[in-house]
């Protein structure tokens, strides 16, 4: 059959089923057929996975003309997803392709979830299509024999691209990749990925730079014009003194009938515990929606997660309150509104939960925007701009990340052994370890073999053995079974299981959280009041509580920050705000804030495009400086600690550091003598590494990211199954390490990165020094206000917050109010 014929074929499937291929599809199909690589750039939920499962159904056709009646075994493609949930999705599309095409063609799935029972099967004898997480893929490389499974793979398509570029399972794919590349001699390798600002080198990463992939690939865009509709919901009474501490609740009654007008509803919070909070508050104050409400968030059981996701497929649900555990494909019909609950930080995650409703193509997608506080609605002025835009962010993909590429040598070594000059070009024809050297090369096989030089002595580090041949291979069983347990990047607080006393799992919970409770305290977990009855075997035991007053569990993933992209687009709004009145067209939402500008303007300014606001005041906390640069909360946490630390130079004082994602606060209890910080230039970028080395206590941050490296590099171990080894454990095991690698061995590089990652990522380094630039070229304005001013008043009362329990900050903050209103 030639290209046309088989196209054809695909074409009439289609129209049997009612359906119309896009015309990225059809691109998609054409140049895979033309054996080319590539990246398919669409949205979720617009057929993608029909785009690249149907010609690699086709393509299979044209080599075997006997299909219908003959099947040629072995693993044909692979289909990489970053998520568990999207699996069945695509195990279900690709199952009624090839079953229409009458093509006996089997599809598997191999992820964390999958039974040891359906492993064995798959070993003996492996599905056409296996859909499978990096993990994974990584595991099946660690089995004996592997390149016998691979020899025939035609095709690796790389789902959710934007996900894992920028993470190290990113790094992990790459390096399965130029092993795949190898083994496979006729390999084609797709990507799809939603839109980020930087998707040609998206493409790069994925295919490897200078490599033939990339030379023989293309890139296909579903220029779907989806419009997205942003509508706020403005409060009726607008704080002059917004302030963070209400989640948006007092905004309850205004969501109920948008949720009663709709078939259904998906309410999207950033933080599991404002999950938690906001579906608590709806059912104690509708206790009508009881059965039509659920709760869904990536710790509560399995179970229930399946049942929500069913539920909402055949509209049985009114509403759910999510985290973004369903911003990813989970591909139900289309839900028909989203409301989104405060900021959601970046523009690539606000537009992906917008697509979510409409969901079909054409349709328009209708988004509300909750403000948690009055001044979010700046936020979402400045969203709606980069809808019409397409203002997106990039992903910054990791380089030289040594603790992956340590464990996939250990990888390769468990399954069948691995000669250095074979697998050197590989490595370094990826896009993470293209500058690689000799040098840090034959560091790494010195690290796997002898353990680097200051653990040379301890015969635990030593897992690779070089062999006669020159083959380096791990040969105890001990060693390898730890290894396959220990494969993946994922590093997160040690998960406890939740469970009733009487039996009956609720979900999972993270260490940290748990170890502050003592046994008889109340938490509020997957809407339900439980008691803490005792921690056993890492299960939490628990009883139901009638208590009213509960804590929340608040988890690692809490703390968000603006995108690069978010803060630009929110100084653009900000700007505007300050010349409201000269403006003929002006958003809802700034006019809205007008009570607030004009308070704002009455105390101190609104920064102009041009300046850069300093506010100072006394309260009887304390001496406050307030700084507004609007870059974010990461970036304000670096700024913060670095001024402080400069003052501290000209004058001993001390200071406590506050910050939101718009500015932060110093607070003394001695005056600062601002007129000698501007004179000194204490924003300057010169000498930024260095002071802040001094200013963060970067040791400690280091320190706590050697953590994550130590357990992906397999330095530490974290324990079997049902026996994992305890989070402090795992802390001081690999803070002893990192103590003796900057006492005796400086140059380790597994000790180099925990700093490199530091500044890189959680540091925002180059933001950091961009925002510096900026202020340099600003006019610095600074005012001695008499009071908080409506922009300073968020930061304070979140400090609050950190010290005060919920009850009493409320009080607290009213008195506030009502001395500021006077």
């Amino acid at each position: 059959m030639n290209r046309a014929e088989l196209i054809k074929l695909a074409e009439t499937w289609f129209a049997e089923n009612d359906w119309k291929p896009f015309k990225f599809q059809k691109d998609t199909w054409k140049a895979y057929l033309q054996k080319k690589n590539g990246l398919l750039n669409a949205p979720t939920g617009s057929g993608k996975t029909y785009g690249l499962w149907v010609p690699i159904v086709l393509d299979y056709i044209k080599k075997n003309p006997d299909y219908k009646t003959k099947h040629k075994k072995g693993l044909k493609a692979i289909w990489i997803t970053p998520l568990r949930a999207l699996s069945v999705e695509i195990e279900q599309a690709a199952k009624r392709f090839a079953e229409g095409m009458g093509a006996h063609l089997s599809v598997g799935i191999r992820t964390g979830d999958t039974t040891q029972k359906e492993r064995a099967a798959q070993k003996k004898s492996m599905p056409d299509l296996l859909i499978t997480t990096p993990e994974s893929l990584h595991l099946l490389l660690s089995s004996k024999d592997y390149k016998k499974m691979f020899k025939n793979l035609q095709a690796v398509v790389v789902d959710e691209w934007h996900e894992l570029l920028g993470s190290k399972r990113g790094v992990q794919v790459e390096l399965g990749l130029s092993r795949l590349k190898t083994v496979s001699k006729d390999l084609r390798i797709w990507g799809i990925s939603a839109t980020i600002g930087n998707l040609e080198q998206a493409r790069e990463v994925l295919l490897g730079p200078n490599s033939q992939a990339l030379k023989n690939s293309v890139m296909v865009k579903a220029n779907l014009n989806k419009k997205i509709e942003v509508k706020s919901i403005i409060p009726d009474k607008m704080e002059k003194f917004p302030w963070r501490g209400h989640l948006g609740l007092h905004l309850i009654d205004e969501v109920v009938p948008i949720i009663k007008s709709s078939r259904t509803t998906l309410l999207f919070t950033n933080t599991r515990s404002q999950c938690e909070i906001w579906f608590q508050k709806l059912m104690a104050k509708y206790p009508e929606f009881a059965g039509e409400v659920a709760m869904h968030h990536g710790s509560i059981n399995k179970e229930t997660r399946l049942w929500v996701e069913q539920a909402i497929r055949n509209e049985s649900l009114k509403a759910v309150v999510c985290t973004s555990s369903l911003d990813l494909g989970v591909d139900f019909a289309p839900v028909e509104t989203i409301v989104q609950i405060g900021g959601p930080k970046g523009v690539a995650r606000f537009l992906q939960r917008a697509g979510r409703s409409g969901h079909q193509p054409g349709k328009v997608s209708l988004i509300y925007f909750l403000p948690t506080h009055a001044i979010e609605l700046i936020e979402a002025s400045a969203l709606q701009k980069a809808v019409v835009k397409k203002a997106v962010e990039d992903r910054v993909p990791y380089l030289m990340s040594y603790d992956v590429l340590v464990q996939y040598l250990n990888t390769l070594a468990v399954s069948d052994g691995f000669y250095p000059k074979e697998i050197f070009p590989e490595i370094a024809s990826t896009f993470c370890f293209q500058g690689i050297t000799e040098e840090e090369w034959l560091w790494i096989l010195n690290f796997i073999t002898k353990g680097s030089q200051s653990l040379q002595a301890y015969d635990e580090y030593k897992k690779v053995e070089i062999e006669e041949d020159g083959r380096f291979k791990i040969n105890k069983r001990g060693v390898a079974m730890r290894h396959r347990l220990q494969i993946g990047t994922i590093v997160s607080d040690a998960m406890l299981s939740v469970k009733y006393m009487k039996g009956g799992y609720i979900g999972t919970i993270e260490e940290w959280f748990i170890s502050k409770l003592n046994p008889g305290d109340v938490f509020t977990f997957a809407g339900r009041n439980l008691e803490l009855v005792r921690i056993k075997n890492m299960q939490v035991l628990v009883k139901k509580s009638s208590k009213k007053t509960s804590k929340v569990p608040s988890w690692m993933g809490g703390r968000m920050t603006f995108s690069a992209q978010m803060s630009e687009l929110l100084r653009e709004e900000m700007y505007n705000a300050a010349t409201l009145e000269e403006r003929r067209e002006t958003s809802r939402e700034l006019i809205s804030l007008k009570p607030i500008f004009e308070r704002q303007q009455k105390e101190s300014i609104i920064p102009k495009s041009d300046e850069f606001l300093i506010e100072t005041f006394k309260t009887r906390e304390g001496y406050h400086a307030i700084f507004y640069p609007f870059e974010g909360r990461f970036v304000h946490e670096a700024l913060g600690s670095l001024l402080a630390y400069r003052i501290s130079l000209l004058s001993p004082i001390s200071f406590s550091i506050a910050f939101n994602d718009y500015g932060f606060e110093l607070l003394s209890d001695q005056e600062i003598d601002m007129q000698q910080v501007l004179d000194n230039n204490l924003f300057t970028s010169e000498y930024l590494m260095d002071d802040l080395y001094k200013s963060l206590n970067a040791t400690e941050m280091a320190r706590r990211k050697f953590r994550d490296i130590a357990v992906v590099s397999g330095l530490v171990f974290t324990g079997y199954p049902n026996k994992l080894v305890k989070s402090k454990h795992l802390q001081s095991n690999s803070q002893l390490l990192f103590s003796v690698f900057r006492d005796y061995e400086d140059d380790n590089l597994l000790y180099q990165q925990a700093f490199r990652e530091t500044f890189e990522h959680q540091l925002e380094e180059g933001r950091l020094r961009l925002s510096l630039e900026r202020i340099a070229a600003q006019k610095i304005v600074w005012r001695k206000c008499e009071k908080p001013t409506p922009f300073s008043f968020p930061i304070i009362t979140d400090r609050l917050r950190e010290k005060l329990s919920s009850e009493k900050i409320e009080d607290r903050i009213k008195r506030m109010l009502e001395q500021l209103e006077k």
